[in-house]
C-alpha cells in the first residue's frame, strides 16, 4: 500500500470516528429527553482501488422498535384516559362525601329524620317543630351543594375538552411542518433527518394522550394519523378541531346524539380542503384524555346529577303527592268511576286499569296531564312503573279537548267512553253490553298545594319556592336539575306550626301526630321505585327501596366506581411504566455502553491519528532525502 492510499484509508477512518464521537455526544446529552430515539453511525467499507480502502458514512440510524412504539402510543391512550376518569371518580366522591362524615346527604337526611321522630314524639314542642324544619333545610342544602359540585366538575370536563383540543391543534400542525420538512430531505438520512423524526414522534405522542390514533407512514419518511375509528386528522396538511364551549354548565346542559338538539360543547373536525365532521355525535374519540373528558361531562357526571335530583323528587313527591281512589259510576250497562281532577296539576296522573275481554290482557294505563303539546306523545319510560303504559294529554285547551283526545285514543282501540258530567269530574265508562272491556280501577294522583287544606300531605319541599308536580315541557322533566332548586317551603319556615297543623276549621289540635307520622314513616319506611336512569335497577326491574336506601345504594355506587376507576388506572400505569421500560432498552440512551463506545472511539481515533502522524513523518523524511 502506498503512502497516499495509506493516508485516505486513515482519513476516512478520522472522518468515520468524529462523526460517531458527535453522535455519542449527542446521545449521552439527550440521555434525559423525552422521546429522544438513541442514534447510531451506518458505516460501509469503501472499495479498493487506486486510493486504496476506506469507511464510508451510510447514514445515521435510530435504534427503534416501531410495533413496540405503537402498542406504546396505544397503552399511552389508554393510561391517560384511565386516570383522567379516575382523578374526576374521586373528585365526584369528595362531592358526596365519606358516608360515616358529617357534612354529607346521607348525614343531613338522618339528622332530619331524627328531628322527625322527636316531632313524632312531642307534635306541642315548638323547639320540635323548629328543630324539624330547621333540619328540612339543611338537607335542601346539602342538596344544592352536591349539585353544585357536580356542574363544577362538569365545567372542569368542558375546559378539559377545550384545553386538549388546543393541544392537539398544535400537535396536529406540527406533525405537518415536520412531514414537509423531511419530505423535502427525501433520501437524506443524517443527524438532522434523525433530530426531525425524534421531534415528530414526540407530537404524535402528545397527540396520542388525548385521542386514539394509528399512523402509516410512506416511502417519503411522512406519516398519516388517523383516530382508530378512520377519521385522518394529519397528512401533508393538518386538520383543524373546533370546540364550542357552552360556557357555565347546569343540569339541563346535556349531550344528544342530534347535534342541533346537543346543549353542550361539540368538537368539529374542519378538513384542509373544505368539509367537516362532528366527532362526538360519531363516536370517533374513543380513548385518551378527550374521551374520558366526554364520558364524565355526558354520561357518569350526567348520571351522577340524576342521582340526586331522584332523590330529591321522590321526597317531594311522597310528602305533597296524594292518590284519591274514583267513585264508581254507571249509565245503563255501562260501568266505570267519576273522578276529580280539580287539584290535578301539569305532571299529575290519572291511573286507569281495564281489561281487555277479547285477549284476557289487563291494561295498566298511565294518564299524564301535559301543558306543552310539543312534548307529546311521551314514551313509556316517562314513568318507573315498567308495567304501564303511558298516554300524555294535552290539557291546555280545555275539558272538551282533553275529552277528545282520551275518546280518540281510548275508545275505539278500548271500548271506554269519557265524558265531563259536571264542573271538573272525569267520567270513565267501558263499553256496557258488548262486554270487549271492563273497568277494574281508577285513580287520581294530584299535588296537594296548601299547607292547611285539610289533608296531613303538605308542599314540605319546593322547587326554588313553586310546586314540584313533575311537570314536562320544552326544557325537559321538572325533575331535572331538582336538587339544586330544592328549598323548603317558606310558609313553613315562617311557621312551623304547620308541621303539625294542617286544618284551620276546625283547627288541628296543637298536639296532633297526623302530619308528623305521615312525614316521618313516607321519609322512613315508604317504599319507592326510582328511575333507571340512575344507574340502578333495570327498565323491566327499576330499583325499590326506602329513600334512605336509594341513597345509600348510590352513594355506595359512587365509592365502588371510585375504587374501581382507581385500580384500572394504576393497572394501566404499570403497562405503560413497563412498555417505556422495554422501549427505553431499545431506544433509549444506555450511559455506560455509551462510554465503553466512547473510549473504543478514542482509541481508534488515536489510532487513526498515529497513523496519520507516521506518514507525515514518512514524507518529511522523503522530502529531506529528494532534498538532499
Amino acid at each position: 500500500m502506498g503512502l497516499s492510499q495509506a493516508l485516505s484509508t486513515a482519513m476516512s477512518g478520522l472522518r468515520a470516528t468524529q462523526a460517531s464521537l458527535s453522535l455519542v455526544s449527542s446521545n449521552v446529552a439527550n440521555a434525559e429527553t423525552p422521546g429522544y430515539v438513541r442514534k447510531t453511525l451506518n458505516q460501509v467499507a469503501g472499495t479498493t482501488g487506486e486510493f486504496g480502502s476506506s469507511v464510508l458514512i451510510a447514514g445515521v440510524n435510530r435504534q427503534l422498535d416501531e410495533f413496540l412504539q405503537a402498542q406504546l402510543r396505544t397503552e399511552t391512550s389508554g393510561a391517560a384516559y384511565a386516570d383522567v376518569r379516575s382523578d374526576f371518580l374521586t373528585n365526584l366522591q369528595g362531592v358526596y362525601g365519606n358516608p360515616d362524615s358529617t357534612g354529607t346527604i346521607e348525614d343531613a337526611y338522618n339528622k332530619f329524620l331524627t328531628a322527625l321522630q322527636g316531632l313524632s314524639t312531642s307534635p306541642e314542642s315548638q323547639s320540635a317543630r323548629i328543630s324539624a324544619v330547621n333540619a328540612a333545610q339543611s338537607l335542601a342544602q346539602q342538596l344544592n351543594a352536591t349539585s353544585q359540585g357536580i356542574q363544577t366538575l362538569r365545567a372542569n370536563a368542558e375546559a378539559g375538552i377545550s384545553d386538549s383540543v388546543s393541544t392537539a391543534n398544535n400537535a396536529m400542525q406540527q406533525i405537518a411542518r415536520i412531514n414537509v420538512q423531511l419530505q423535502a430531505a427525501t433520501g437524506t438520512s443524517d443527524a438532522s433527518t434523525g433530530a426531525l423524526l425524534d421531534e415528530r414522534d414526540r407530537y404524535i405522542t402528545q397527540l396520542s394522550q388525548l385521542m386514539d390514533i394509528r399512523t402509516v407512514t410512506n416511502s417519503q419518511n411522512q406519516v398519516t394519523v388517523f383516530t382508530n375509528s378512520g377519521v385522518q386528522l394529519v397528512g401533508s396538511e393538518a386538520a383543524t378541531l373546533s370546540f364550542n364551549a357552552q360556557g357555565t354548565m347546569t343540569p339541563t346542559a346535556l349531550s344528544n346524539p342530534d347535534p342541533t338538539k346537543s346543549t353542550v360543547g361539540t368538537i368539529t373536525i374542519n378538513f384542509p380542503h373544505g368539509g367537516s365532521y362532528d366527532l362526538v355525535s360519531t363516536n370517533s374519540i374513543r380513548s385518551g384524555k378527550i374521551a374520558a373528558y366526554l364520558e364524565l361531562r355526558d354520561k357518569t357526571l350526567v348520571q351522577a346529577q340524576t342521582q340526586i335530583d331522584q332523590l330529591a323528587a321522590s321526597m317531594s313527591s311522597a310528602l305533597s303527592d296524594k292518590t284519591t281512589a274514583g267513585t264508581a259510576a254507571t249509565a245503563g250497562a255501562q260501568t266505570g268511576f267519576d273522578l276529580d281532577l280539580s287539584g290535578l296539576q301539569s305532571g299529575n296522573t290519572i291511573h286507569l286499569t281495564y281489561k281487555d275481554n277479547a285477549t284476557g290482557v289487563t291494561h295498566n294505563l298511565s294518564i299524564i296531564r301535559v301543558d306543552d303539546p310539543s312534548v307529546l306523545p311521551l314514551s313509556n319510560t316517562t314513568t318507573v312503573d315498567p308495567n304501564d303504559e303511558v298516554l300524555g294529554v294535552d290539557f291546555s285547551g280545555g275539558m272538551s279537548s282533553v275529552l277528545a283526545q282520551l275518546n280518540g285514543a281510548l275508545g275505539t282501540t278500548a271500548g271506554l267512553q269519557f265524558s265531563n258530567p259536571s264542573g271538573s269530574t272525569l267520567r270513565v265508562l267501558d263499553d256496557g253490553a258488548t262486554n270487549r272491556s271492563d273497568i277494574t280501577a281508577a285513580s287520581v294522583t294530584t299535588t296537594v298545594s296548601s299547607l292547611t287544606s285539610g289533608d296531613p300531605h303538605l308542599p314540605l319541599f319546593t322547587d326554588n319556592g313553586g310546586l314540584y308536580t313533575g311537570a314536562i315541557n320544552t326544557s325537559g322533566s321538572q325533575t331535572t336539575g331538582l336538587a339544586g332548586r330544592i328549598s323548603v317551603n317558606t310558609a313553613l319556615i315562617g311557621d312551623p306550626s304547620r308541621m303539625v297543623i294542617f286544618a284551620t276549621n276546625p283547627q288541628t289540635p296543637a298536639g296532633d301526630t297526623t302530619r308528623a307520622n305521615l312525614i316521618l314513616n313516607q321519609l322512613s319506611t315508604a317504599s319507592f321505585s326510582y328511575s333507571p336512569q340512575t344507574g340502578l335497577g333495570t327498565t323491566g326491574a327499576p330499583f325499590t327501596g326506602t329513600l334512605l336506601n336509594f341513597t345509600k345504594q348510590f352513594i355506595s355506587q359512587q365509592g365502588e366506581a371510585a375504587t374501581a376507576a382507581k385500580q384500572l388506572a394504576d393497572g394501566q400505569d404499570v403497562v405503560l411504566n413497563t412498555l417505556q421500560s422495554k422501549m427505553d432498552s431499545v431506544s433509549g440512551v444506555n450511559m455506560d455502553e455509551e462510554m465503553a463506545h466512547l473510549l473504543a472511539l478514542q482509541n481508534a481515533y488515536s489510532a487513526n491519528a498515529r497513523v496519520m502522524s507516521s506518514i507525515k513523518q514518512m514524507y518529511d523524511t522523503l522530502l529531506q532525502i529528494a532534498g538532499g
